[in-house]
């Protein structure tokens, strides 16, 4: 089982579309997959259709409770893919867990119970909290989507240092899994040379697929689904389905 953390603390660089799309490309390759909504804005859970009444357990219980973890997860239109939902209670797991034993190893024990698959995804908060603290903690690997525009490189180092501090002091395994570059539009000058910088700093750890700004993939959460099912053929769709292949063939 492979768990990775999609974050970077920066907002709108597309974040949830990654997650959501990614999961739903892999379990669409016929893998099995777990995504938990760990954002209290709950927008993973919004993409999947589920009603705000419709999600409990949550995301918080497995921060409070994480016996009810297998109970959680589930199952959405996509064969082979489950969801752990949110709700704006996770916003308040950050002051209630504050003094409490091992604070930022809950999801990891959480995690550790749900039942056994391919890979499980943590689509963090904008934010380096405590809540994006659990998802590294339990995290084998960080996914970080990173937007191709002029302060895409803004706050990285930050992330960076982060992953740094948790793999020396709580989770010695923890790996970049890739820099994913997003909203990458071919006819933007400062786009492609965003994109070249990253490449030229991080070298391997970027991902050779970007994607494409594309309003498809904006259009698909208002109707309940992932960009694959509103439309498979847009260029996100294509593009997410590439990455899916290019991370199983790493």
């Amino acid at each position: 089982m492979r768990i990775l953390a999609v974050a970077n603390q920066k907002g709108g660089v597309g974040k949830t579309t990654t997650a959501v799309n990614l999961a739903t490309a892999l379990a669409a390759s016929g893998k099995r997959v777990v995504l938990i909504d760990f954002d209290p804005q709950g927008n993973a859970s919004t993409a999947f259709g589920i009603a705000r009444d419709a999600r409990t357990p949550s995301s918080y219980d497995l921060l409070t409770a994480p016996e009810l973890a297998p109970e959680a997860a589930q199952t959405t239109m996509i064969p082979g893919l489950m969801i752990v939902p949110a709700t704006e209670a996770l916003a308040g797991a950050e002051v209630e867990l504050v003094g409490e034993a091992n604070s930022a190893g809950r999801l990891k024990a959480a995690i550790a119970a749900l039942e056994p698959c391919d890979y499980v995804f943590i689509d963090c908060p904008p934010s380096l909290s405590l809540l994006t603290l659990n998802a590294l903690v339990a995290a084998d690997g960080v996914l970080i989507p990173l937007q191709t525009e002029f302060y895409a490189m803004e706050g990285l180092s930050q992330l960076l240092k982060t992953v740094e501090q948790v793999r020396a002091r709580q989770n010695p395994g923890l790996d970049i899994e890739g820099v994913v570059l997003t909203m990458h539009d071919k006819r933007n000058n400062l786009s492609d040379q965003v994109a070249n910088d990253v490449r030229a700093a991080l070298g391997a750890r970027v991902f050779a697929t970007m994607i494409p700004r594309n309003v498809r993939l904006s259009e698909a959460p208002s109707h309940g689904v992932p960009a694959l099912v509103y439309d498979l053929r847009c260029p996100g769709s294509e593009a997410y389905m590439a990455l899916a292949r290019e991370m199983m063939a790493a």
